[in-house]
C-alpha cells in the first residue's frame, strides 16, 4: 500500500509538471504572438476554451482511475486478510483483546483490525519494527512459537508472528498483569530478626544496658511500623516478621538500614549488640518459607551476625550488611556439648577420614592433625586426606620433614584411595572448609553419609549438605584455635594425649592464619589455644621456621609488592606476571605487605595458581573484603578472602572483573561510615 501511495503521488506529480510547462509555453507564445498564436486564438476564441476543457477532463478522469485503483487493492488485501483470519469472527477477536495487523515483505502494515483503532493506533503505512523495535526479535526467530512482551501506552501485549501470511498477533494481557502484579507484592514475607549477643550482653544486667536495649526495641519497632511489617515477639531476643513483597522491596531499597541503626547504638553505647535477620519469600507455603527464614538466620549468624540474610525460594540468596567483625563469644559449655558431640560421632564409626581444603596450608593441616589425635584417644583408626600435588610448599615440607615415611603412611590418604574406603560406617571431618567444591576431594564429601563440618570462615550460600555436626565459628582465628578448644574442654577422661609435633604445626598454623598475632581475628582465645599447645610441647621456633620464606620467594614478593597500584584512596592492587605460577600463599604474604604499608586499607593480588587464577584479598577491618569477594564468586573473612577463577585465561581478565566490583560495591564494603561521622572519627 505505502509503495503504491508513492507510485500515485510520482504521476500526479508529472501530471502537474507537464501541465504546468505546457501552459507557461501557451502563456510565451500568446502574448508575444510568437507564430501568431494570438492572432489565432483571437480570432477564434473557442478554442482556449476546447483546450481547457481537456485540461480538466484529463485531471477528473486521473482522479477517476487512481480511486478505482487503489480501491481493488485495498480489497483484495481485506479479501487477503479475511482469508487468513476469517471474516466472521472479528467479534470473537474484540471480546479476546486481540489485535491482528497485517504486513508486506518489507513489514509495512497494510491492514489492522478494530483494536488497533479502538486503542488509538493508527498504523496503516508504517513499519511495524520501526514502531515497535522489539518485535525484531520475531522476525530474527522466525518461529511461531516465539512471543515478545511489549507495553504500548500503558498496557501489555504478547505478541507472535506468523511469517507465511504476514500476521502479527497482539493478545493484550494487561488484565493478567495487573493481577499478576498485585498478587506479586501482596506475596507473603516471612522472617526471623534475632539480637546477636543478647545472651552475653546480659550477663551482669545493669541500669545502662537497659538502656541500650529499650533504644534497640524502639528501633525495631519504629522500622517494622514504617514499613508495614507486623512484629511478634516469641523470645526475649527474637521476632518474628510478616510482611507482603511490597514491603520487602522497600526494604531492600532502603539496604535494611535497621541493620545499621543497631549497629550504631551499640557503637555510641559501648554494646556488642547488633542484628541478624532472615527473611524468605517466592514460595506459597508460609510453613515452608519459615524454615527457609530459619536456615537464613543460621547463615546470617554463622557469617558473623550484624547482617540480613535473603532466602529466594529457587534462587541464590542475598546479603545485606555484615560490614563488622564478629564479635568474640566465649561459652565453655557449648565448646565442650560441641566437643563431646564430635567424640561420640567418632566412637560411633568404624573409621574417620580427615579432610581440609585444597592447596592445603599449615591451619588446614594443623587441625587435621588435631582431629587425628582426638580419633587416637578414642581408638579409632583414621587418616588424613592429602593430595601432595595440592598442597602448598610449605605445609608439604612440614609433612615430609616432620614425619618419616613410615609415619606418613599411618597419617596421610590418597583422595582415591580415601574414594574407595568409605562406606555409611565412615565419618568425614571437613576442617578449614564448608564448601564441597573447595575442598581436597569433592567427590568424597558427596559420596560421604555422615559428615562433620569446622570452619572459622563466615559460611558462604553453597554449603555442604546436611552435616551431622556443623561448628562453624567466624569470630574464631583460625581452624587450630576450634580444634585446641575441642580438645581441651572435652570431657573424655584422661585427657587426649597431643603429640608435640602435632601441637607445633597447630601453631604454625594459627601464626599463619594471625599473621603472626597481627590480624584483628586475634583474641583471648587465640592465646589461650596457643597456651593449651604449648603445654603440649609446641616448638615456637620450628612452629615459626615451618613458615619462613626462602630466599627466591622474598624477592618475588617485594618484586610484586613493589608493581602496587591504586585504585582509590587506601585501596590498592597487583597483577602479578600472568606466565608465572605461584604458590597461592606468596599471593597472600604480598596482599598482607601491601597492606602493611602505611595509608592502605584493603589490598588485593591478582596472580596464577595451578588451579587457575587467584585473588588473595586483604583489610584492617574498615572495609570488607568478604563482600567484595563474595561478589566475585569468592569469600572469607572481613578481613581476609580470596576468590579463585577456574578457567580464567589471563590475569587481565581477573584484574577487569575486580576493578568492577570495586567500582560497584566499595562504598558498600566500607565498615560503617554513617557511624564513624556520627561521632566525629576521621574517614
Amino acid at each position: 500500500m505505502g509503495k503504491l501511495i508513492k507510485r500515485v503521488r510520482i504521476i500526479a506529480f508529472v501530471i502537474i509538471v507537464l501541465q504546468i510547462v505546457g501552459i507557461a509555453t501557451f502563456s510565451i507564445l500568446y502574448f508575444n504572438n510568437l507564430l501568431h498564436v494570438k492572432t489565432k486564438i483571437d480570432q477564434n476564441p473557442i478554442v482556449l476554451a476546447i483546450a481547457a476543457t481537456i485540461l480538466i477532463g484529463i485531471d477528473c478522469l486521473f482522479v477517476w482511475a487512481m480511486t478505482v485503483w487503489i480501491s481493488r487493492i485495498r480489497q483484495k488485501t481485506d479479501l487477503h486478510a479475511a482469508e487468513v483470519i476469517g471474516s466472521d469472527i472479528q467479534e470473537a477477536y474484540n471480546f479476546a483483546m486481540l489485535g491482528l495487523a497485517v504486513t508486506d515483505e518489507h513489514d509495512t502494515v497494510l491492514w489492522t483490525n478494530d483494536l488497533f483503532k479502538s486503542r488509538h493506533l493508527d498504523i496503516i503505512d508504517t513499519n511495524i519494527v520501526e514502531w515497535q523495535p522489539d518485535l525484531i526479535q520475531l522476525k530474527e526467530a522466525n518461529n511461531s512459537s516465539t512471543i515478545v512482551k511489549l507495553i504500548i501506552n500503558g498496557r501489555y501485549y504478547y505478541v507472535k508472528y506468523l511469517s507465511e501470511a504476514g500476521l502479527w498477533i497482539f493478545k493484550d494481557t494487561t488484565d493478567y498483569e495487573e493481577a499478576y502484579n498485585y498478587s506479586k507484592e501482596q506475596a507473603p514475607v516471612v522472617g526471623i530478626l534475632q539480637i546477636d549477643n543478647y545472651a552475653d550482653a546480659t550477663h551482669g544486667e545493669t541500669e545502662d544496658f537497659n538502656d541500650v536495649i529499650t533504644k534497640v526495641k524502639n528501633v525495631i519497632f519504629n522500622y517494622t511500623k514504617e514499613y508495614g511489617v507486623l512484629l511478634r515477639k516469641f523470645k526475649d531476643d527474637s521476632y518474628s516478621l510478616l510482611c507482603n513483597y511490597h514491603s520487602l522491596e522497600a526494604m531492600k531499597n532502603d539496604d535494611f538500614s535497621i541493620v545499621d541503626k543497631v549497629r550504631r547504638i551499640g557503637y555510641e553505647e559501648g554494646s556488642p549488640l547488633t542484628l541478624s535477620i532472615g527473611i524468605a519469600h517466592d514460595f506459597p507455603d508460609v510453613i515452608k518459607l519459615n524454615e527457609l527464614a530459619a536456615q537464613a538466620l543460621d547463615i546470617a549468624k554463622s557469617r558473623g551476625g550484624d547482617q540480613v540474610a535473603l532466602s529466594v525460594y529457587g534462587s541464590d540468596m542475598e546479603f545485606f550488611g555484615g560490614r563488622t567483625e564478629a564479635q568474640e563469644k566465649r561459652n565453655r559449655v557449648q565448646i565442650r556439648v560441641l566437643a563431646d558431640s564430635l567424640v561420640g560421632l567418632i566412637k560411633a564409626s568404624k573409621r574417620v577420614l580427615i579432610m581440609g581444603h585444597t592447596q592445603m596450608d599449615m591451619d588446614a593441616l594443623g587441625a587435621c592433625l588435631g582431629v587425628k589425635a582426638i580419633c587416637n584417644r578414642v581408638g579409632i583408626n583414621s587418616r588424613i586426606v592429602v593430595d601432595l600435588k595440592a598442597t602448598e610448599v610449605k605445609t608439604r615440607a612440614a609433612l615430609t620433614s616432620t614425619f618419616s615415611k613410615e609415619e606418613l603412611e599411618h597419617i596421610r590418604i590418597s583422595p582415591k584411595e580415601a574414594l574407595d574406603e568409605v562406606d555409611s560406617e565412615t565419618l568425614l571431618v571437613v576442617v578449614d572448609v564448608h564448601t564441597s567444591g573447595m575442598t581436597m576431594s569433592p567427590a568424597l564429601v558427596n559420596k560421604a553419609t555422615k559428615v562433620v563440618v569446622i570452619d572459622h570462615h563466615r559460611r558462604a550460600e553453597e554449603y555442604i549438605d546436611s552435616p551431622v555436626l556443623n561448628h562453624i565459628d567466624p569470630s574464631a582465628s583460625s581452624a587450630c584455635e576450634l580444634v585446641t578448644e575441642f580438645i581441651k574442654f572435652a570431657s573424655i577422661n584422661p585427657r587426649i594425649d597431643l603429640p608435640s609435633t602435632y601441637a607445633t604445626i597447630m601453631l604454625s598454623g594459627i601464626f599463619l592464619d594471625t599473621g603472626y598475632f597481627k590480624s584483628k581475628q586475634t583474641g583471648i582465645r587465640t592465646f589461650e589455644a596457643c597456651t593449651v599447645l604449648k603445654e603440649y610441647g609446641a616448638d615456637n621456633n620450628l612452629a615459626y621456621d615451618f613458615l619462613k620464606d626462602d630466599e627466591e620467594e622474598y624477592f618475588s614478593i617485594n618484586s610484586m609488592a613493589s608493581n602496587m597500584k591504586y585504585h582509590s584512596p587506601g585501596v590498592v592492587y597487583v597483577t602479578a606476571d600472568g606466565n608465572i605460577t605461584y604458590d597461592s600463599a606468596t599471593l597472600s604474604k604480598v596482599a598482607n605487605v601491601c597492606l602493611s604499608m602505611k595509608g592502605v586499607k584493603a589490598s588485593f593480588v591478582i596472580g596464577r595458581i595451578s588451579e587457575g587464577i587467584k585473588i588473595s584479598c586483604r583489610s584492617d577491618g574498615t572495609i570488607s573484603v568478604q563482600l567484595l569477594a563474595e561478589k566475585l564468586g569468592g569469600g572469607g573473612h572481613l578481613n581476609m578472602s580470596a576468590v579463585s577463577f577456574v578457567g580464567l585465561k589471563s590475569v587481565k581478565e581477573a584484574e577487569d572483573r575486580l576493578l568492577s566490583v570495586l567500582d560497584t560495591y566499595l562504598n558498600a564494603a566500607r565498615n560503617d561510615a554513617s557511624l564513624k561521622r556520627a561521632t566525629g572519627e576521621d574517614m
